[in-house]
């Protein structure tokens, strides 16, 4: 990510890929595929020990920012984002750090003493449930009720999929109440919590459906507002498309750094593949693609951060440009390889997998363009 690093931000960046490459590289992320979490909770607390879950939480209960702003470490977060897409990297980091963030902010001081601080130091894994079956991810949709009974709430419904679910120690569910929407942290062993795991395009991400029979919250576990959370769940999209723009567009940059040297070296009639003139035109397209990629993902990044006016038009529309092209340019590039670029043998399908589970999840390109046309007045 060109996000004119400090000092600071690049030893940390250098440090996180260098511990990936020991840790988890490739060859390990092989290994998890058949592991029913997808990742080690040992390597995942030495992850947490480098920032990985600490950026966008407050000093006070265990955060830190390179960027210098207390709980606003977003633009150090993608840089973590952006490595783990380039090794295909297993790990919850996304959700986990959108409900770190939602609970630093909106939380009460009792759920940011008791949450915080664990998840920091990586012993509580956290997973957002605002996913609904047949209406996806928009909430205006959303069939899960939070009915207010007494002091608390009974929560209905199912969630899915639900990123991590199975592998959490928390929930941070977002369901309607009457006309709004509330948000309510849920212990994955409360009564009438079931978590069925599902299928994954991904060898080391893990999602699961989550059904909510009558679950009995008392009120301190809502986030926010009962039924004013709108700007909320808002705040924690723009969030999640940052990271998950950054993660995609390091998984691009490797596929096509890896897909030129290849084409250089590999030799057909007596040339270099990469000497023909028709493939330079298509390579042409790809570095435009990945370069207009990049360039969307580090606008809306700066924008999320800054808390900016356009920050979700910018989120949107580098998910839909992302998300459209980036699946595109793996996919050439597998074509580049050739029937080796097909085999499960080669290492290109798992971030053409990455990537392809990225395009869908918080919304596809579709979505995200019907999204900016309601935001900037076009549905009108």
């Amino acid at each position: 990510m060109d996000l004119q690093r400090s000092e600071d931000q690049e030893l940390f960046r250098e440090t996180t890929r260098k511990f990936l490459e020991a840790e988890v590289p490739l060859t390990r992320v092989r290994e998890l595929a058949d592991d029913p979490a997808g990742f080690d909770r040992g390597w995942w607390k030495r992850g947490a020990e480098l920032g990985w879950t600490s950026m966008l939480v407050p000093e006070a209960y265990g955060g830190v920012s390179l960027s210098g702003e207390d709980g606003e470490g977003l633009l150090d977060l993608v840089l973590v984002a952006e490595e783990m897409g380039r090794l295909v990297s297993p790990g919850p980091l996304l959700p986990t750090n959108v409900v770190a963030a939602a609970v630093s902010e909106r939380g009460s001081a009792a759920q940011r003493e008791a949450l915080l601080p664990a998840i920091v130091s990586g012993d509580c894994v956290a997973a957002w449930a605002l996913f609904e079956d047949g209406v996806g991810w928009l909430p205006a949709r959303f069939a899960v009720v939070a009915e207010p009974v007494g002091d608390g709430f009974v929560l209905r419904g199912t969630k899915t999929p639900v990123e991590a679910a199975g592998q959490a120690d928390q929930l941070l569910v977002t369901a309607r109440t009457g006309d709004g929407l509330s948000q309510l942290l849920v212990p994955m062993d409360a009564p009438g919590v079931t978590v069925t795991p599902l299928e994954s395009l991904d060898l080391v991400r893990r999602f699961a459906s989550v059904r909510f029979e009558d679950v009995e919250l008392p009120g301190s576990a809502a986030v926010g507002t009962p039924g004013d959370a709108a700007a909320d769940v808002e705040r924690q999209l723009q969030n999640a498309l940052a990271l998950q723009c950054a993660e995609i567009v390091g998984a691009v940059d490797v596929v096509f750094e890896g897909t030129l040297e290849y084409m250089a070296d590999r030799f057909s009639f007596g040339r270099p593949l990469a000497s023909y003139q028709a493939l330079k035109h298509r390579f042409a397209d790809m570095k435009m693609w990945l370069e207009a990629s990049l360039a969307a993902s580090v606008a809306a990044a700066r924008a999320v951060h800054a808390r900016s006016e356009d920050a979700a038009e910018l989120a949107s529309a580098a998910k839909a440009y992302v998300g459209e092209h980036g699946t595109t340019i793996i996919q050439e590039c597998v074509q580049m390889h050739g029937g080796m670029g097909v085999t499960f043998e080669h290492d290109i399908h798992l971030h053409l997998r990455r990537a392809t589970s990225g395009r869908v999840l918080y919304g596809t390109p579709a979505d995200h363009y019907e999204r900016i046309a309601g935001l900037i007045g076009m549905d009108e």
